[in-house]
């Protein structure tokens, strides 16, 4: 991997905060990600199940966490199933972890082969009377193809019928939605990385340079700096393209006077940041659009005030969107009519900012979290309001990354990032 270690402490805590909320005499498991084909020997990259890496560090294909609290004997309480390396592996793949390194990495003294698994899990289900089976129920989840873990769910509940079914989603989206600190300063060396990645573009970008071409330089400053990559598909959207809200063809040049929204950010050691931002093309923001700019900006900034402890997220959206059709009133872009005439289901606000304000963000871009239930210190959010307006070929977004606080006004990881746009004029223009 390309980070650094992480202390492994993260992972006993992650895993003590899961076991207390366990059932009596109850086992969960939880599976690594598949390895994707595409076609004839190709995959696509790797990328870990952040469940299992949120409950034991561990970053390889194959690997399986089995606990069991209650077991009778103290090494069936917690178990990794790692894949043996080899010699001819390492020599084709590289090295994987062996149980020493798996220690380190997790604070996992017992470890086993998968050979062994079926066997183990016997032994332990012998003695269990629930299973916690991981199901992925995030509220955004369109699921497609058949991962490695149904399978496993699949397989275990037609081999052991008899023990009763529990579910480790809802501990889990509570659990990962509330941040450690570690975990706080991993998503803020996400956030790092992205400043510098944005403030690259600030000297870069210029009329008629291409939209992949900026994709380009953003990969670039990533992966020097200990990334894998972007932490989502990037969306580099120049004059209205930027209207088209998940735009990620990035193959259009850049033309002098239009802005370009810049919707990308880092992953580092599979945390995520989320960030955009505006760039006009010639280094300067004409009038109109730095009207529109700020009162997006204003949007952000008191968005972002009502993100403290018992806030529930319904309810912070219909304020927002108040404070969203004032400003779309002073734009000239609605007018009283609009508003007293609007569908309470689709506010006439909705016409220039049809998506939401803010979402959990953390090991996932749009992380667990239980969207129902009051917001919490040491979540994480976004604020993300925009304004799109096709008929006059550009629309603005501007968005950062929230840390609730016990009290007070949330802390923003992308504090350092330009967001003012005379400062980022005046970055361009140097």
């Amino acid at each position: 991997m390309k980070y650094h270690q992480i202390d492994r402490n993260l992972f006993i805590k992650n895993r003590e905060k899961f076991i207390t909320q366990m059932k009596p005499k109850s086992v969960a498991v939880f599976n690594s990600n598949d390895i994707y084909p595409v076609s004839a020997d190709s995959t696509l990259p790797f990328a870990q199940h952040r469940d299992i890496f949120y409950l034991s560090g561990v970053d390889q294909e194959e690997s399986i966490l089995l606990l069991f609290p209650d077991a009778p004997y103290e090494h069936q309480r917690e178990i990794l199933f790692l894949k043996e390396t080899s010699e001819h592996i390492a020599i084709w793949e590289g090295e994987k972890l062996t149980k020493e390194r798996a220690f380190e990495v997790s604070g996992i003294k017992s470890v086993y082969w998968l050979p062994e698994f079926e066997k183990v899990l016997f032994e332990i289900m012998t003695h269990a009377e629930t299973m916690y089976i991981n199901t992925n129920e995030h509220y955004r989840a369109t699921i497609e193809t058949e991962t490695r873990e149904a399978r496993f769910v699949k397989w275990w509940k037609e081999k052991y019928p008899a023990h009763a079914v529990a579910k480790s989603n809802p501990i889990l989206q509570r659990l990962r939605s509330v941040k450690e600190k570690e975990e706080l300063d991993l998503i803020q060396n996400a956030c790092n990385i992205t400043e510098k990645g944005f403030r690259r573009l600030l000297g870069f970008v210029k009329p008629d340079v291409m939209e992949y071409e900026i994709e380009a330089e953003l990969i670039h400053e990533f992966i020097r700096n200990r990334s894998k990559g972007f932490a989502y598909t990037p969306i580099i959207a120049s004059g209205n393209n930027a209207n088209v809200l998940h735009y990620i063809e990035n193959n259009q040049p850049c033309i002098a006077g239009d802005l370009i929204l810049l919707d990308i950010a880092a992953e580092y050691a599979n945390y995520s940041s989320d960030m955009t931002r505006m760039i006009p093309v010639s280094g300067k923001f004409t009038d109109r659009q730095k009207e529109v700019y700020n009162a997006v900006l204003r949007v952000k900034n008191e968005a972002t005030k009502m993100l403290t402890p018992g806030t529930l997220w319904k309810q912070y959206h219909v304020e927002v969107g108040k404070i969203m059709t004032s400003e779309l009133l002073g734009l000239g872009l609605l007018d009283t009519a609009d508003v007293q005439n609007e569908n309470p289901e689709w506010p006439a606000y909705k016409k220039y900012f049809m998506h939401g304000t803010s979402h959990h963000l953390g090991l996932d871009t749009h992380d667990y979290g239980i969207l129902t239930e009051p917001m919490q210190a040491s979540m994480v959010f976004t604020v993300e309001p925009g304004i799109y307006i096709p008929a006059e070929g550009f629309g603005i977004r501007l968005e950062d990354n929230l840390v609730i606080q016990e009290s007070g006004e949330p802390f923003n990881l992308m504090r350092n990032i330009p967001i003012e746009a005379e400062e980022i004029e005046s970055l361009m223009n140097r």
